[in-house]
């Protein structure tokens, strides 16, 4: 009786994870599309990874690809213990897909020139459709439970042993990254434009994630709270509170899980829920301001006591 449920779970399971890595796939091609069509030919530089790969490209000539590629290695392979097997082997994934578009965009914008160069004529409209298409690309790519390493990998390395801001970190090094941008191409023009493409990446994912810097609170109804909370714990490295609650409906006392954590965290956490308890229910909201370890600093200097 119980092999026909679990067959179809066992397929469900397989939909779900053709879905999940089909709309990944599809968002590192845009990313790789906006880049590759419209900040590169431009010269116009943004932030992460393939940001340092386009100054590359503009002062060696090495394909983006190839770049993103190399440096995304350097950084799994250095992140490795730090961050777990199972977010560089993700991270490895993408970055071979990422890496295979933007050399394969680029193949057919050398194949066909006259008609791409007709897309990019304005470098105002080339800063904001390329930076539009990029956020969109990686908004899709993290809500489906990818990423495309680059300054994720270093701030989440960073929070392990520092107290930081994850989105401020993050800001910080595009900003550096774009600023770098300078030094290739000497002209003040193309630096505006490309911080430009940065504020309408930043704004464009803000709406896409509902704030990708956002901080999320989740509060999980489950029978199955301790091993949710361990492998939240162990697995995600996030402090999980523990509350008791008492069901008004079911008359049962049950444990309440409330976790903190980072927008770009939700979708390992809600997997992890869902293999643990199906049946599971979960509260997301969003947090207004985030005081803490891995989190905000809070800046207010306390009041002296009188004696």
């Amino acid at each position: 009786m119980n092999a026909i449920p679990s067959r179809e779970r066992k397929k469900g399971k397989i939909w779900l994870a053709i879905r999940n890595y089909s709309f990944i796939v599809f968002g590192l091609f845009l990313f790789a599309f906006g880049w590759t069509v419209f900040l590169i030919p431009s010269e116009l530089t943004g932030g992460g990874v393939a940001g340092v790969a386009t100054l590359v490209y503009y002062a060696t000539k090495i394909p983006v690809g190839i770049s993103t590629l190399i440096l995304n290695g350097i950084l799994v392979i250095i992140s490795f213990k730090i961050l777990g097997p199972r977010f560089c082997i993700v991270t490895i994934g993408c970055t071979l897909v990422l890496s295979f578009f933007f050399d394969g965009i680029q193949y057919l914008v050398d194949s066909y020139p006259q008609f791409f160069t007709e897309l990019n004529q304005d470098i105002f409209m080339c800063s904001v459709i390329g930076g539009v298409l990029a956020a969109l690309g990686v908004g899709i790519v993290l809500t489906y439970g990818g990423n495309t390493g680059g300054t994720d990998i270093i701030v989440l390395m960073i929070g392990k042993y520092r107290n930081i801001a994850y989105g401020r970190m993050s800001l910080q090094i595009n900003i550096f990254i774009v600023a770098l941008s300078f030094l290739v191409f000497r002209d003040i023009k193309l630096l505006i434009y490309s911080y430009i493409a940065l504020v309408v990446y930043n704004l464009t994912s803000d709406l896409v994630l509902g704030g990708y810097q956002q901080s999320l609170q989740l509060m999980i109804f489950s029978k199955k709270s301790v091993s949710i909370a361990d492998r939240i714990s162990k697995e995600i490295n996030r402090g999980v509170t523990v509350m008791k609650g008492y069901g008004w409906y079911s008359k049962i006392e049950q444990d309440v899980l409330v976790v903190i954590l980072h927008r770009t965290e939700k979708f390992r956490a809600m997997q992890i829920i869902k293999e643990e308890d199906p049946d599971a229910f979960i509260s997301v909201s969003k947090v207004q301001g985030v005081f803490g370890k891995n989190f905000d600093e809070l800046k207010i200097t306390p009041k002296k006591r009188k004696k």
